[in-house]
C-alpha cells in the first residue's frame, strides 16, 4: 500500500509557511485597511521564490513541501500559493491555459507539458475597508506568449486531480507501477472527468501488458475529450501492437496534419530553439509557423528576436516592423515599436 496525500494534506501549511503569510499581509503603517493585501502576499511569494526556488518539472509538491524544499513546477507553486490565499482569507481560482501541446524528455518518455496559473482576488466581507480591489494574476512561467491563449477556470477538485496525476506520472516514469496505480485511482475518483487521468491508467495497462484494458482507457479519456491528442497518439500506438497498423498509422497521420497546420505549434517549437540558443533551428520553426499565417505578432517577433541574436539587424527590424503592425493591441504595438527604435539606432 501507498500513502496518498488527501486534499488536507495538499493544501496544508506549515507553521513556517503561515507565518510567512502573517508577515506579508500585515499592514505596513497603521492605517483604516483591515483586509489581507493580496498584492502585498503576491510580492512576497515572488520575492520567496526567487531566492533560492529552483523549478523542477517532476518536482510534485504538497503546500508545505514546496515552501520548505524549495523545489517546485508550476502546479505545485501555484497549490502553495492557492493555499496562502486561503489562509490569509483570499479569494483564489485555478486556471489552465490552452497552449498547444509540446513535450520535455523525461525517463526515455515522451511527457505532455500543460500549463496552470491562478488568480486572487479580496474577499469583501461588510465594513472591511481594501485599497488593493483588482484581482491579481498570477504565473509562475510569465512568458509573453501564453497572453495569446485563452484560459478556462478550474475547480479545486480539478487542480487536485492534476497533482494526483503528476505524482502518478512520477511513479509510472520510476517504475513504481503499484504506486502509480494508486495515484491515478486517487484522481479518477477525485475528478472522474480529467481526461488526462485515464490516458495515464491507459498508458500504465500498455506497460503491464493489459491491451484491452489500456484501450478502454484510452477511449474513456477520448469520450471526455476528443481532443486530446495524447490519448489519440497513444491508442494509434496501441493499436499497431495489437495488429491494426493500418488504422494506427491513419490517427497517426490525421495528428500530424493538425499540428502542422496549426501555426502556434511551430512557434512553440521555434521559442523552444530559442531558449536552447539554437538560433537557426528557431528561425526554421518560426518561417514554418509564419507560412501558415503571415500576421501572426509573436510568430513576427520570434524571427526578429531571432535574427537580431544572429546578428542580421536589417531583417530583425524588418520582422519587429511586421510584427507592431499586427500587434492585437497599442500595448503591443508599442512594445514591439521601442524594440524596433532601439534597432533601427544601429542600421
Amino acid at each position: 500500500m501507498f500513502d496518498v496525500e488527501t486534499e488536507a494534506q495538499v493544501f496544508s501549511l506549515n507553521e513556517e509557511a503561515k507565518l510567512f503569510v502573517n508577515r506579508a499581509i500585515k499592514p505596513q503603517t497603521s492605517s483604516l485597511v483591515d483586509a489581507p493585501n493580496a498584492h502585498n502576499l503576491v510580492e512576497s511569494i515572488f520575492d520567496h521564490t526567487e531566492m533560492g526556488m529552483s523549478y523542477s518539472n517532476s518536482a510534485n509538491s504538497t503546500a508545505s513541501e514546496t515552501f520548505t524544499n524549495q523545489t517546485a513546477n508550476c502546479l505545485s507553486l501555484s497549490i502553495m500559493t492557492y493555499a496562502m490565499a486561503e489562509y490569509a482569507g483570499l479569494g483564489a481560482a485555478f486556471y489552465t491555459v490552452d497552449i498547444p501541446e509540446y513535450w520535455v524528455r523525461r525517463a526515455g518518455f515522451d511527457v505532455l507539458n500543460g500549463h496552470i496559473n491562478l488568480k486572487i482576488s479580496p474577499q469583501i466581507t461588510p465594513g472591511a475597508v481594501v485599497v488593493f480591489d483588482k484581482a491579481i494574476d498570477v504565473d509562475f512561467d510569465p512568458q509573453d506568449i501564453r497572453d495569446q491563449f485563452p484560459r478556462k477556470r478550474i475547480t479545486k477538485k480539478r487542480a487536485l486531480a492534476m497533482f494526483y496525476t503528476n505524482k502518478g506520472a512520477d511513479a509510472l516514469l520510476e517504475n513504481s507501477y503499484s504506486k502509480a496505480y494508486a495515484f491515478f485511482r486517487e484522481a479518477a475518483l477525485t475528478d472522474p472527468l480529467y481526461s488526462s487521468t485515464w490516458t495515464n491508467l491507459g498508458v500504465l495497462y500498455r506497460i503491464n501488458g493489459h491491451n484491452n484494458e489500456a484501450e478502454r482507457a484510452y477511449r474513456h479519456s477520448l469520450a471526455l475529450d476528443e481532443e486530446n491528442w495524447t490519448a489519440w497518439e497513444n491508442l494509434a500506438h496501441l493499436m499497431k501492437l495489437t495488429d491494426r497498423e493500418d488504422e494506427g498509422k491513419a490517427i497517426l497521420a490525421r495528428l500530424e496534419r493538425s499540428r502542422l497546420d496549426n501555426p502556434f505549434y511551430h512557434l512553440i517549437l521555434g521559442e523552444k530553439a530559442f531558449e536552447k540558443r539554437e538560433y537557426a533551428q528557431a528561425i526554421k520553426h518560426y518561417r514554418d509557423g509564419w507560412k501558415l499565417d503571415r500576421k501572426k505578432p509573436q510568430i513576427l517577433f520570434g524571427l526578429g528576436k531571432s535574427y537580431y541574436a544572429e546578428g542580421d539587424i536589417t531583417k530583425a527590424a524588418h520582422f519587429l516592423a511586421l510584427a507592431a503592425r499586427f500587434a492585437p493591441n497599442k500595448e503591443e504595438e508599442n512594445r514591439y515599436q521601442s524594440k524596433l527604435s532601439l534597432l533601427q539606432t544601429r542600421l
